[in-house]
């Protein structure tokens, strides 16, 4: 019952900005403000170049508002644009890209995780290759189902949840190899 109020009062406050409503938008901006924020860092690696991409996205978003034809796919469009916005940063020269290796993900089995802290995780988060730190970002941190996933990154939903399985098991190598040092 709770989350169905809490879509009905999503879905009413985007219909408000959509009506001109700016009290409206700095609510959205502080729900899916600090979300978006650490979904970008994540993907980008660098706070600063996180805060930049945050302003244009908001910007995209304050535009584009006014022709979303569906309220309820507000989460899935504000993290595609967040996503193409990060994607501009990885198009400049010069951008470093963090990577796993295979043999990484190789390594990691299925059991569940060691118990870590969340400090721990979000660490680890960090030198995982983009897409695993996007699908787990988006899968276990906003709740978002594979086929919203999907939507956000233009990909089928079988990709999503293979790059979460594989995405798991990498992440696990990574806090297996941190917890043996």
């Amino acid at each position: 019952m709770a989350d169905e109020i809490e879509r009905v009062y999503e879905r009413t406050l985007i219909l408000r900005c959509q009506a001109g409503d700016r009290e409206a938008f700095g609510t959205l901006v502080a729900r899916y403000g600090p979300r978006l924020r650490y979904y970008l860092r994540k993907l980008l690696g660098d706070p600063d170049r996180a805060e930049d991409a945050l302003q244009d996205v908001w910007f995209g978003v304050f535009r584009g508002l006014p022709k979303l034809a569906d309220p309820a796919a507000f989460p899935a469009w504000v993290y595609r644009i967040a996503r193409d916005r990060a994607a501009r940063e990885f198009r400049q020269p010069g951008r470093p890209v963090q990577s796993l290796s295979l043999e990484d993900v190789a390594d990691a089995d299925d059991r569940d995780f060691p118990s870590a802290d969340a400090e721990a995780i979000h660490a680890a988060l960090d030198q995982l290759a983009i897409e695993y730190r996007e699908v787990l970002v988006l899968r276990f941190l906003e709740g978002m189902s594979c086929d919203t996933i999907a939507r956000v990154t233009g990909c089928p939903a079988g990709t999503v949840r293979s790059r979460l399985h594989y995405a798991k098991r990498a992440l696990r190598g990574v806090l297996t190899r941190e917890t043996r040092r």
